[in-house]
């Protein structure tokens, strides 16, 4: 099959205007209905416009109308902790009104006679966009950016409206069939914590102090590393790869450890991972870890919890996750101006159920069935969206075209 190479267009010559937003001191509230907000990084930063994603203005200050997002307007965050999260852009499709842009954000405002702007979220994301965008990137202290000029500078391949539009439709096709499969796997997440709910209704009130069933460590703390012989690197988990339910590996740093200290730092699997610090609703947050990395770490700010032979870590993690299991961690947290946090030992004295083994396996059984369930429309869920990358590439490179048909 012959393959049409693509012309490009420089993003300059297609673009009405770049502009970045502003940043005020906000309230951490969401704005109301009628009330104004500035957008937060990541109402942008998933590849998906999330307009809840916002602080709320403070009534004493004037808002800036001139920032105000409006459908049609292409965002794309230019600077972030997370390479990867730095030149991630949408299209605004509909948003309620008194939303405003804020610094760390560009809007690109698309030329209609030239430029769909559907399609520009969409070739912002491809492949080779994303290769420009990383070699344009510059960072310092961990702190990562792209500028005005590297966002004109870019290059797309200039294709006539309606083959723009064609585009757009199918990947608009796509973006149905997979909301079909996530809006399932929300009523199944809602099924499973019902479930959860119901275990824990099951097992009566907290017994005994968790250390009388688990061991509970810290981690490695940061700061000067050894060198030199009798030392090893090895990738470590922090607090942002600890989630609510879930662990985070999409960016995983390393730090340098004498290996004489491997064991007392090492992960295992089934290892229940909790966070010291953060918001105080967020306080004790975790997840189980699954054992994905060999020899991983984690850090001090990171509690490994291990099970001993009385407890199943699902079962303790669905405890810690619980109500029950949030309000002592933020009873018994420090709280400061902008952060909570707690210590070991008040893990350690956390009073938790401790039913039978067996009996906390019967009772996880129709947990772990809707979480298998979840995990199968996960991967639906990947594999639609693997299908659906290699789909756009082949129209945006002219391998393949839209059956209008």
């Amino acid at each position: 099959m012959d393959v049409e190479i693509r012309s490009t267009v420089v993003l300059k010559d297609v673009l009405r205007k770049v502009e970045t937003g502003w940043s005020p001191v906000c309230d951490s509230a969401r704005p109301a209905i009628d009330e104004w907000g500035v957008l937060k990084l990541s109402a942008v930063t998933s590849g998906k416009f999330v307009a809840s994603e916002a602080k709320r203005l403070p009534s004493e200050v004037l808002p800036r109308i001139a920032f105000e997002v409006r459908p049609g307007d292409v965002l794309m965050s230019r600077a972030n902790g997370v390479k990867a999260l730095v030149g991630v852009a949408c299209t605004v499709n509909q948003v309620r009104p008194r939303l405003l842009l804020p610094d760390l954000v560009f809007r690109l405002v698309a030329d209609p006679e030239v430029l769909d702007p559907g399609f520009l979220g969409i070739v912002l994301a491809s492949a080779a966009v994303r290769r420009q965008i990383e070699a344009a990137m510059r960072g310092t202290s961990g702190q990562y950016k792209v500028s005005q000029a590297d966002v004109r500078a870019l290059k797309i391949p200039r294709l006539p409206l309606p083959e723009q539009r064609d585009i757009v439709a199918a990947h608009e096709a796509f973006e149905r069939r997979i909301g079909a499969l996530e809006r399932t796997l929300a009523k199944v997440g809602i099924v499973e914590s019902a479930l959860s709910a119901d275990v824990l209704a099951q097992v009566g009130p907290a017994g005994p102090r968790l250390d009388s069933v688990a061991t509970v460590a810290a981690g490695v703390t940061l700061g000067s590393e050894p060198v030199g012989d009798g030392t090893i690197e090895l990738p470590y988990l922090r607090v942002a790869n600890v989630l609510d339910g879930r662990i985070d590996t999409s960016d995983v740093k390393t730090v340098r450890i004498v290996k004489t200290q491997y064991e007392r730092y090492a992960l295992r699997k089934g290892d229940l991972l909790l966070t010291e610090g953060g918001d105080l609703d967020k306080l004790g947050r975790g997840a189980v870890w699954d054992g994905r990395i060999d020899q991983c770490l984690h850090q001090n700010h990171v509690f490994r919890v291990r099970c001993g032979e009385q407890m199943l870590p699902d079962f303790l993690a669905l405890y810690t996750a619980s109500p029950e299991g949030r309000a002592y961690f933020q009873r018994v947290g420090k709280q400061t101006t902008n952060l909570a946090s707690i210590n070991s030992t008040q893990v350690k004295q956390m009073p938790v159920p401790v039913p039978p083994v067996e009996e906390q396996r019967r009772l996880l059984g129709p947990v772990h069935a809707a979480r298998e369930r979840a995990a199968v429309l996960q991967r639906q869920v990947a594999k639609l969206r693997t299908i659906q990358q290699g789909a756009i590439e082949d129209l945006l490179s002219g391998r393949s075209r839209v059956n209008r048909t």
